[in-house]
């Protein structure tokens, strides 16, 4: 078995013991909450106390923590993620229902960051303390520091006076009756406020930390010594720098796309997008213990795929990590 073999059923092999804890202080942290699904029913006066003591024990909540929790648990591991109080359906079909948005979203604004960050931190490290590079410098502060619902806000009224671009919904009326080129374009139009919003303050950082690995690396001596040999200098800063000051990009990309699906629900719920943001609101309103525990066992995994996807192209992008290596480190 060869070490990359080796290492990917090593880490695997953890992910569900990984997962077991998580889901216990998930559950903890639920239950030191007041109440249950059935306590905002018991405010209407058209429902008895007799009638929400049946729905409870129908639901098992009248069952110790514990029992719950391994009945919950025994569930999972037969594939089944349980069914949503609220919405009196499957879990796992009501969270890929509406998955497909907000993966396409966290997908957009992934390639929209990186897109952007790479080319400017590069361009600013290459001229540094002019005047593009000042001003870029600070665009990226103030994308830092402004709150994802202030600027998304802000892109609202700015569409509201200006009716270029769509303020709700990810799609149109009309959508079904477009061709596929048309389907996409129109999609494309619903993105373009909730991926700037999630991509200017990645795409910030990003910059900045493109901008000081560039800064350090480009006098180095091998730089030098390849500037010597004649190499031309698209070359010299592709080949040789680039790929030096990756590092720290590619295991920043693991937790990158999992924090993206956070981030992503604060977005949704203001700009009124159909995703797993606004689902997540009402399960967690609503006390929707399955929904609630569901979507945080898909988002956990989701960040463990995503670190081992990380190591994984570490030892791509460069020759000096082995399996061996990031074996020892774990």
């Amino acid at each position: 078995m060869n070490p990359m073999t080796r290492y990917i059923i090593k880490r695997l092999l953890w992910i569900p013991v990984v997962l077991f804890f998580i889901s216990i202080i998930c559950f903890i942290v639920y239950e030191l909450a007041p109440g249950d699904f059935f306590s905002q029913l018991a405010m209407s006066p058209h429902i008895s106390p007799e009638t929400l003591n049946q729905m409870r024990v129908q639901w098992g909540l009248d069952k110790p923590v514990y029992v719950r929790y391994f009945l919950w648990l025994w569930q999972v591991l037969h594939g089944n993620l349980g069914t949503s109080i609220a919405y009196n359906c499957p879990v796992l079909g009501l969270i890929l229902s509406r998955a497909f948005s907000t993966m396409i979203l966290s997908i957009s604004s992934i390639v929209f960051t990186w897109t952007l960050a790479i080319p400017m931190g590069i361009y600013c490290a290459l001229k540094p303390n002019t005047i593009s590079d000042r001003g870029i410098s600070v665009a990226a502060f103030i994308g830092m520091s402004i709150p994802n619902f202030l600027l998304a806000f802000l892109l609202l009224v700015l569409a509201l006076k200006t009716g270029w671009l769509p303020i709700g919904g990810t799609i149109s009326l009309g959508y079904t009756s477009l061709s596929l080129w048309g389907k996409i374009l129109d999609r494309a139009h619903h993105l373009v406020i909730p991926v700037v919003v999630l991509g200017t303050a990645g795409m910030a950082g990003l910059m900045r930390l493109m901008r000081a690995q560039m800064l350090e690396i480009k006098n180095a001596d091998f730089i030098t010594a390849c500037r010597a040999k004649g190499l031309s200098e698209r070359k010299v800063i592709l080949k040789h720098m680039l790929r030096n000051v990756l590092n720290p990009f590619v295991t920043a990309g693991g937790y990158m796309f999992a924090a993206l699906l956070s981030g992503a629900a604060l977005v949704e719920i203001v700009l009124g997008l159909q995703g797993l943001g606004q689902l997540l609101l009402k399960a967690l309103l609503s006390q929707d213990y399955p929904l609630i525990m569901g979507s945080l066992l898909i988002s956990s995994v989701l960040l463990l795929l995503g670190r081992l996807f990380s190591d994984i192209m570490l030892t791509v992008v460069d020759p000096r990590i082995s399996f061996e290596s990031l074996g020892k480190r774990r």
